[in-house]
């Protein structure tokens, strides 16, 4: 004898905390999971890392929104990425929490829209529970504190020939240690907007919190909004 909920299976995925690796590295990660995924090879995957000092430039880049040369780049060891998901400028360094959700969206009921917003919601249900009152700008993607920015998001949708949709990489970065809106982004116009600032959970909060301990503590909150069982966190270190 059966009934409803025997008959219900969570969604399982895995999920890896790697504690620092090079943007190039982790960009080519990515795809080879991107590629496993739409072959029904690997189990949906959540990568969270941290990357030394890197600006991306996404699809709708503006070179005039990085305001170093390549002289002052070189000497704080900044390095510059051309890559393919959508958005601008944007800055990616220790300190920050880098998450790449790698997950499988078919076609029925497809709403890309609706992916990126609950890839928001995770990360405001976490901030709710310090206490941070998180939400959206409506013309902008990201994850707001007033009128400052504390998690910027930039993803791509790679279609999934074999399977009949979707599988989404790049994802999003969440600052957490205080002072990092004085650090890496002031060498740039974030993702364009002047207007406003960028800001951190422990600026915030004022709580000290490791990125390792944010990521163990967002990782129930992405899996409750996607529908996920909560994989153990496995710690991957950087080839």
């Amino acid at each position: 004898m059966t009934d409803t909920a025997s008959k219900h299976v969570e969604r399982q995925m895995e999920a890896r905390y790697i504690p620092m690796i090079g943007y190039a590295e982790a960009w080519e990660m990515q795809k080879s999971i991107v590629r496993q995924i739409s072959q029904e090879e690997r189990q949906e995957t959540l990568l969270l890392l941290q990357h030394p000092p890197t600006y991306t430039l996404g699809t709708d880049r503006h070179h005039e929104h990085l305001l170093l040369s390549e002289d002052e780049l070189n000497e704080r060891g900044i390095s510059v990425f051309e890559i393919d998901r959508g958005g601008d400028i944007t800055y990616h360094g220790p300190g920050q929490l880098v998450g790449y959700p790698m997950l499988f969206l078919p076609m029925e009921g497809l709403d890309l829209h609706a992916y990126l917003r609950n890839v928001e919601q995770a990360i405001i249900n976490w901030l709710a529970e310090y206490g941070i009152e998180a939400g959206r700008k409506p013309e902008y993607t990201g994850v707001w504190v007033g009128n400052e920015k504390i998690a910027a998001i930039g993803v791509k949708f790679n279609r999934a020939r074999d399977r009949g949709g979707f599988v989404t990489s790049h994802g999003f970065a969440l600052n957490i240690e205080a002072g990092i809106g004085n650090e890496g982004f002031s060498g740039i116009i974030p993702c364009g907007i002047q207007e406003y600032g960028v800001t951190s959970f422990n600026d915030l909060s004022g709580v000290t919190l490791s990125v390792e301990e944010a990521a163990r503590q967002l990782l129930p909150h992405f899996c409750r909004v996607f529908g996920f069982s909560t994989p153990a966190l496995l710690e991957q270190r950087a080839e």
